[in-house]
């Protein structure tokens, strides 16, 4: 495993634009977003919080850590399948599910200092809250990341080339967003809608994350759906791989 690691991070740093569209984008509409005046008043449909204060930063995590799933790693694993290198792979001892644990496990540090960049940015020039519950933040984000990559690892499993795997990911990316709160806020969602927020892993992320942002423990359901969207997706990846 290592040694894949080596080699992956090696690659990855080689394609670094993939990497930095990851880190920056989120930051960047971040950081334009927040100037909007409305964003910066107490909202009572969240409470009477601001949207700025944990609502933004949310969102815009789960907009890094979805382009890491959707473009970044679909379409390096589906260019390496195009290119022939997953066929030379498969003469290797390395398995499946080795290969995709090493992109998971490289692409959710990717996610990790995005988030940092999205915390640390919205804290020092919107005045935006930190998380008040530390360890339970932490431990959404890696459950609902490594979710959400397992899902992106399903699509390059089965993607045969870049543009296809693109393609699938932009496809699968925007309606997640959607119900993941993005451009209507879930407490305004009709109920129906909301429904599948719920079981949508995305939308028990944002909700979570809110959770620990004004100092509560994520509840006991969005973390369920999070690992069970985990094991599924984990599980479908490595079933449904193919080396060429």
């Amino acid at each position: 495993m290592k040694k894949i690691l080596l080699v992956e991070t090696k690659l990855l740093l080689r394609d670094w634009v993939a990497s930095l569209l990851a880190l920056a984008l989120p930051v960047a509409l971040l950081l334009l977003l927040g100037q909007i005046p409305d964003l910066r008043k107490a909202d009572p449909n969240l409470g009477g919080e601001r949207v700025v204060d944990a609502q933004l930063p949310a969102q815009m995590i789960l907009l890094a850590l979805l382009t890491a799933s959707f473009t970044v790693l679909p379409n390096a694993l589906a260019t390496y399948r195009e290119r022939g290198v997953l066929r030379r792979m498969s003469t290797t001892p390395v398995s499946p599910a080795r290969l995709l644990g090493a992109q998971l496990a490289l692409n959710l540090v990717v996610a990790s200092i995005a988030a940092f960049v999205v915390i640390l940015s919205g804290w020092l020039v919107l005045g935006s809250r930190l998380p008040a519950q530390v360890f339970g933040f932490v431990l959404v984000f890696l459950l609902g990341a490594a979710a959400m990559l397992a899902l992106g690892l399903v699509i390059a499993a089965v993607a045969p080339n870049g543009t296809t795997a693109s393609t699938i990911g932009s496809i699968s990316m925007f309606p997640l967003l959607f119900v993941a709160g993005m451009w209507i806020p879930r407490e305004v969602m009709p109920d129906a809608l909301r429904v599948i927020s719920d079981f949508s892993v995305v939308g028990p992320f944002v909700n979570a994350m809110r959770d620990t942002w004004a100092g509560e423990w994520p509840q006991l359901p969005h973390l369920a759906v999070m690992a069970a969207g985990l094991v599924l997706f984990s599980g479908l990846a490595v079933r449904l791989f193919r080396w060429e």
